[in-house]
């Protein structure tokens, strides 16, 4: 029985990130407007939201900038042509991929840079990597936390090894990720309850950040929030790669802290979404996302499901279920 105390009232320690720019920009390129990105900004700003995250610290030897927009890249010059000296409350934040950023070279330390948090995204198997990562960071003075994916196909065994050596480093933060989007509320109660224990013995604030395949992100994020999670990731208008993220509108309207308003949102989600699907960006729930979910795959297939312009829904069942 959750305490009604952690869904009715309100708490502090809570802290709501927008990952729009971020997850939103794997479905354009991150090819968003300045006008865009600023807007976002200031939504954010007007809403409460505690931390935006502008993108990636891609590998500028890896990917081409030719082929992405500029937050792929998340140059500081870039973050501070929309933010300026940033005299709010609101953090930036971007994501390091391990095996996928040269963290030595393109962050720089926090007194040169207008970036607050650094969030090192990981695979279980890679945590020694992003380790190195995240002490690299927090030397350099930021917030950091580590966003272990693809939690449903490991052993509950090996995340708890990785949550031990995770909290035996400097990582202020750990974020429980359903990248597939193939988490029921309670499985994710369980693997709640095994994150915050790892805090609380080491210290450790606990995030959760949730794909929308099964349409469950939301359902799972205020799971996660009455389980005494912290951390809430939520984008606007869910957007997001394949099925997208947890809602922002629904997620601040949910929150019974006064700091959140809703309205902004809605605001910016008015005046802006409907041009950038108008562009050709495509997310949010489908039948071939919601397969993939309860298969517990990655949505690669189903994405290209998606671009390929298909509507064979059985075939694409069949297809991905074949043992041939």
């Amino acid at each position: 029985m959750k305490e009604l105390s952690k869904l009715m009232d309100f708490r502090p320690s809570i802290k709501v990130l927008d990952a729009t720019l971020r997850d939103g920009g794997l479905v354009n390129d991150f090819r968003f407007s300045d006008e865009f990105t600023k807007a976002l900004y200031q939504a954010n700003v007007k809403a409460g939201v505690d931390y935006m995250e502008f993108g990636y610290k891609a590998d500028k030897d890896m990917f081409d900038e030719k082929k992405f927009g500029k937050w792929k890249f998340c140059k500081d010059d870039d973050i501070r042509a929309i933010v300026g000296d940033n005299n709010t409350d609101l953090k930036i934040a971007v994501m390091a991929d391990v095996g996928r950023c040269n963290f030595k070279r393109d962050i720089l330390p926090k007194s040169e840079s207008p970036i607050h948090m650094i969030r090192v995204a990981t695979y279980c198997h890679t945590i020694p990597s992003a380790i190195e990562i995240i002490e690299d960071a927090k030397e350099k003075g930021y917030e950091v936390t580590c966003n272990i994916m693809a939690i449903s196909t490991n052993q509950e065994s090996d995340i708890k090894v990785a949550l031990d050596l995770l909290g035996k480093s400097n990582v202020d933060c750990i974020y429980l990720v359903d990248s597939f989007g193939s988490i029921y509320p309670e499985a994710m109660e369980r693997a709640a309850k095994i994150y915050t224990d790892a805090g609380e013995k080491y210290g450790k604030a606990i995030g959760i950040h949730a794909h929308n395949n099964m349409q469950l992100a939301f359902a799972n994020t205020i799971e996660c929030c009455g389980d005494g999670i912290d951390y809430l990731d939520a984008t606007f208008a869910g957007m997001g790669r394949g099925a997208g993220n947890c809602a922002m509108e629904l997620l601040l309207g949910f929150l019974k802290n006064p700091k959140y308003n809703v309205f902004p949102v809605i605001d910016f989600i008015d005046k802006f979404i409907p041009q950038v699907k108008k562009d050709g960006a495509v997310w949010g729930f489908d039948w071939n996302y919601m397969i993939t979910g309860q298969l517990n795959q990655h949505p690669r297939t189903a994405i290209q499901f998606s671009k390929d312009g298909r509507t064979d829904y059985a075939n694409f069942y069949k297809e991905i279920t074949s043992e041939e």
